[in-house]
């Protein structure tokens, strides 16, 4: 007989909850009684991150577990006012957070002349910065690491648009991004280009569409060490041009791959 068989349907949960979200995936193929064990609330509860009932809509109550995670994974929870919100890294159920345009230092920000705030079908958010006219350009987000999954490698991704107003210099010309802990001498730094399209002459482009009406552009990397730091992500452009047409949807957080 085989000795799986013999262990209560509850033991198996426990065993698979020690896993992985893929992982427990996997194991449902295995057989009839993994596939009960691995659905099991037992286990989708353990993947779920600290605190999730605090954040989730009450209308959410009504799904099991499993369905709650991948909702999770799928459709972000808004959060913090409305400025940032939460979702799941699918096969870890690490935290990803995205801090909103609102929610950033944008520097010249709250002058109409020079920024404007927007209403996008296509974005998560309320409202997002348009830029309409700059010379130095400088925008910030900060964001502590409890609200992050601890000992995780994390990279920071700059999302924007670029609207037809945009004046090609400012898709073309390096943005210099810095992402470090808050009063640490120790960050990356790296200098890069918005357009998501190959010119001749210029270096291929390590800006992507998202596939949901966004461009993204990593940053940079960290790694949560700590409960209750702040990591600083930032990007900046001074040079003698004006910048125009850049629409920022935010800055997010994922773990790295």
């Amino acid at each position: 007989m085989d000795i799986i068989s013999m262990l209560p349907a509850e033991c198996i949960s426990h065993i698979v909850s020690c896993t992985t979200p893929q992982d427990a995936c996997r194991l449902s193929l295995v057989s009839h009684l993994f596939r009960i064990a691995a659905d099991s609330d037992i286990v989708w509860e353990r993947f779920l991150p600290q605190g999730y009932k605090e954040i989730i809509s009450s209308s959410l109550n009504s799904l099991s577990k499993k369905d709650l995670y991948f909702h999770l994974c799928n459709h972000p929870i808004i959060i913090g006012n409305g400025n940032m919100s939460m979702a799941l890294e699918k096969q870890s159920g690490k935290k990803c957070y995205m801090v909103g345009a609102r929610e950033l230092t944008v520097i010249w920000g709250d002058t109409p002349p020079y920024w404007r705030w927007i209403s996008l079908p296509e974005s998560r958010f309320a409202q997002v910065a348009e830029l309409n006219y700059v010379w130095w350009l400088e925008i910030k987000g900060c964001i502590e690491t409890k609200n992050l999954s601890p000992r995780t490698a994390y990279a920071a991704y700059f999302v924007y648009q670029l609207s037809s107003e945009h004046n090609p210099r400012t898709a073309t010309t390096p943005f210099r991004f810095h992402v470090a802990y808050e009063h640490s001498s120790v960050a990356v730094e790296r200098s890069v280009i918005l357009d998501p399209v190959t010119h001749e002459g210029i270096a291929p482009p390590q800006a992507r569409y998202r596939g949901d009406g966004w461009i993204e552009i990593e940053m940079g990397e960290f790694v949560t060490e700590e409960d209750n730091a702040t990591v600083v992500c930032s990007l900046m452009e001074t040079s003698s041009f004006p910048k125009r047409g850049l629409i920022v949807e935010g800055i997010e957080l994922r773990p790295k791959q």
